[in-house]
């Protein structure tokens, strides 16, 4: 290992939105079967992990509202890579949070994918991504992906992926709703066997291989919606304002309640920005971009 080890890593957790998102049956087990396209974009939590000459995990948090279910779910990758690898020194890892929670965008699953890189260097413990997906699904079923990130479809219970092509670039808008929502309410309340409307994913992928926008934003489909915007109709008045503001296509992701619109222009998505703040539609609100490869290419700073 040597002394010229790090000690110290900083990653970036980006989160996700789903460009589709179809629900194909529930299966016995009661999980849900799914198939949705899975996108990194350029909202991000900060993790910053440090060796320490105690033994064990700690973590130091600068965001006082974080239920202790996020918090575990950092700690649970921590202790189950230490645990396979025999790690006997500790660990300190300082999390500076920027995704909103319980919103739809991964936020849990995406500090837990960053937990499996940032230790990987710290210990020098030499895990593939392979490894590190096989790991990761034992936290939760978006943490393969997150750990791969980038654009990728994602079949079976979330842990089939295959990776996509970018999408072009694009602009986009990304709006909380200050309410938050039970991903477990919205799966529970959801008839997967009455749904009619199905998006249409293969063609999406399609649109993907090919670059073409249009084909993307024309496909957009999210079958979660037909239980959250029933019981949260500020969702439906957030996609209607960033429609009528020029977005090519906007969409909740996940089971909500953030609310996407994808532009072309920058302006627009700015412009349509200042509307939603002013009517006080959402309480945490962002213009980004698509991050093109996600975790792939990651570089350390610092």
């Amino acid at each position: 290992m040597g002394d010229h080890e790090m000690d110290r890593i900083t990653r970036k957790a980006y989160a996700k939105i789903n460009l589709g998102l179809d629900v194909i049956r529930r299966r016995p087990d009661g999980y849900h079967e799914v198939k949705m396209i899975m996108q990194s974009v350029g909202i991000y939590d900060r993790l910053t992990f440090q060796r320490a000459d105690w033994e064990g995990i700690r973590i130091s948090l600068d965001h006082a509202e974080l239920p202790c279910d996020q918090n575990n779910l950092i700690y649970k990758a921590a202790q189950l890579i230490m645990d396979a690898y025999g790690i006997k020194s500790g660990v300190e890892i300082t999390l500076n949070k920027n995704i909103p929670i319980a919103a739809g965008m991964a936020g849990g699953s995406t500090d837990a994918a960053a937990v499996f890189h940032g230790l990987n260097e710290l210990f020098g413990l030499g895990m593939s991504l392979q490894d590190m997906k096989e790991m990761g699904v034992k936290i939760g079923a978006d943490v393969p992906y997150c750990i791969m990130g980038g654009t990728a479809l994602s079949e079976g219970i979330g842990e089939i992926l295959t990776p996509l092509s970018d999408p072009p670039d694009a602009h986009l808008l990304i709006a909380k709703p200050d309410i938050n929502v039970s991903t477990k309410f919205v799966y529970e309340n959801l008839h997967a066997d009455t749904l009619t409307d199905h998006p249409d994913i293969d063609g999406m992928v399609k649109a993907l291989n090919e670059g073409n926008l249009k084909g993307i934003t024309d496909r957009m489909g999210n079958v979660l919606e037909t239980v959250t915007v029933k019981e949260y109709p500020i969702i439906d008045r957030i996609k209607k304002e960033m429609l009528s503001g020029g977005a090519e296509n906007a969409l909740m992701s996940g089971s909500g309640p953030t609310v996407f619109g994808i532009y072309k222009e920058k302006k627009a998505a700015e412009k349509c920005c200042e509307a939603i703040r002013e009517q006080g539609l959402a309480g945490q609100i962002f213009v980004t971009e698509f991050v093109k490869n996600g975790n792939k290419t990651e570089v350390q700073e610092g």
